[in-house]
């Protein structure tokens, strides 16, 4: 009963940060290609886009890093002080971010501060996302089950190169989002940005995809070990598919199929860190049942999260049907 519990609230946090990464990744994305559309006109759409939704994607962030306190203490209590430095800055960057995109609205005066506060918030917020998952899969050493490095140990060029690399398909997010809810000139700009970034972030796997292995002997058996080495074996034809269907789909003016693409690519990436995770938590160091706290605890915390957690996707779901089609570029909704 305790294997399951844990295995069954490993996955719900699982799903938790990759709604996070989905849902909050094109609207940070928004924010990091900011600078590159510099009329108010076209940022006033730009916001209005994701006005609606952005709050509520962090819904996610929140379920994940509390979930992860209450149900794997352990690992909580070990990966936070290792990442402290760029959690407390992606916090900063959301914090700004979230300021800005209220008081924007509110002075003509210091509306370029607070533009260049979303867009700046959003890029610290993208690339310390990409700094954390990088210090984490290269692995957090840990002893007597508590961290054993040091203040720096976050920052290699593996995990700057993630940080980089998770800013860059933030980027192909925000892009598709805006070919599928804007028009005209911005929405062609949008585009351009699109296959761009599709490219950069596909390169951007396959160089990690040829990095990762390394890193740790669990990583190598798991990408070529039998079973798990057919996913390796479909992955690079899946990615070039998501791939195609972007560019394909961006040549013949479809609108959505662009954004699939981006999504399927960020899936794909997500399912294979957790193939080569499992079942550790924290990689080669605290296994997801080391981590889980007490059965007990773990049934009552289910409970509320059978309550919660389909509220919470219905509600989502209903706000992103409410706000469908184009933003039109007259009206908005702050």
């Amino acid at each position: 009963m305790p294997f399951d519990l844990a295995f069954v609230w490993a996955a719900l946090i699982a799903f938790a940060v990759l709604a996070y990464v989905i849902l909050d990744g094109f609207d940070l994305g928004i924010g990091i290609l900011f600078p590159f559309f510099p009329e108010k006109h076209d940022r006033d759409q730009m916001m209005n886009s994701v006005a609606p939704v952005w709050d509520g994607n962090e819904t996610w962030l929140v379920l994940g890093g509390g979930g992860l306190l209450a149900v794997f203490p352990l690992a909580y209590a070990t990966i936070l002080p290792a990442l402290y430095a760029p959690l407390i800055a992606m916090l900063l960057g959301l914090i700004f971010r979230g300021v800005a995109f209220e008081y924007r609205w509110r002075t003509r005066r210091a509306e370029r501060l607070w533009d260049a506060a979303f867009a700046g918030g959003s890029l610290v917020a993208g690339f310390s996302q990409g700094v954390a998952l990088g210090a984490l899969v290269q692995g957090i050493p840990v002893e007597n089950r508590a961290y054993a490095g040091g203040w720096w140990d976050w920052l290699t060029p593996f995990s700057v190169a993630t940080g980089i690399a998770l800013v860059v398909g933030y980027s192909l997010l925000g892009a598709t989002w805006l070919v599928m809810k804007t028009r005209g000139t911005l929405a062609a700009r949008a585009a351009d940005y699109a296959r761009v970034a599709a490219l950069l972030t596909v390169a951007g796997m396959g160089v990690f995809s040829l990095w990762t292995p390394w890193l740790k002997p669990l990583y190598l058996e798991r990408w070529f070990g039998f079973p798990t080495a057919v996913f390796t074996v479909l992955v690079p034809l899946m990615v070039i598919a998501c791939l195609y269907a972007i560019i394909r789909g961006l040549q013949q003016g479809r609108e959505v199929q662009p954004f699939l693409g981006a999504l399927g690519l960020f899936v794909l990436g997500y399912v294979g860190i957790g193939i080569s995770f499992y079942p550790y938590i924290v990689p080669t160091s605290i296994t997801i049942q080391d981590a889980a706290a007490p059965p007990e605890s773990l049934a009552f915390l289910l409970v509320g999260a059978a309550v919660l957690v389909p509220i919470i996707l219905i509600y989502t779901g209903y706000a992103y049907w409410v706000f469908r089609g184009k933003v039109d570029p007259e009206e908005g909704y702050h």
